[in-house]
């Protein structure tokens, strides 16, 4: 049953329009993320590719609406495809696959002061694991 929810849930996703840069990279973003954690991808690593995410979507969100409401697809998206599912029949991404594509995110270099973003809008990690939250 879960299985089928998160197949639901990723296709209506996927099918609603990404109006803006934010919601692209937010979709990209947290279904690499998802499929990171799924495949076992050490926390550090999983952990700093959500930052520089959340830098991208900041940086590429018109405004703080358009910012939240990609910052709740990328939450979306992560949480559906973590969603392993032990049926063989359903199409998950090569952990090989993820491990190249988070690589590459993790090389990306972000000149802060061109994106117009800073450390001070989001002092603290947006994207890290709380304890037991």
């Amino acid at each position: 049953m879960m299985s089928a929810v998160a197949i639901t849930v990723a296709a209506l996703l996927v099918a609603s329009p990404s109006i803006t840069d934010a919601d692209r990279i937010a979709a990209n973003g947290g279904f690499l993320l998802g499929n990171a954690q799924r495949c076992g991808i050490n926390d550090k690593r999983v952990t700093y590719a959500g930052q520089l995410i959340r830098t991208l979507i900041s940086a590429a969100a018109p405004d703080d609406e358009a910012e939240e409401e990609a910052t709740a697809r990328l939450s979306t998206f992560l949480l559906v495809s973590a969603e392993a599912g032990p049926k063989s029949d359903k199409l998950v991404t090569s952990c090989k696959r993820v491990t190249v594509e988070l690589r590459r995110l993790e090389n990306h270099r972000i000149d802060l002061p061109l994106t117009g973003s800073s450390d001070k809008k989001h002092p603290e990690s947006l994207f890290r694991p709380r304890d037991g939250k």
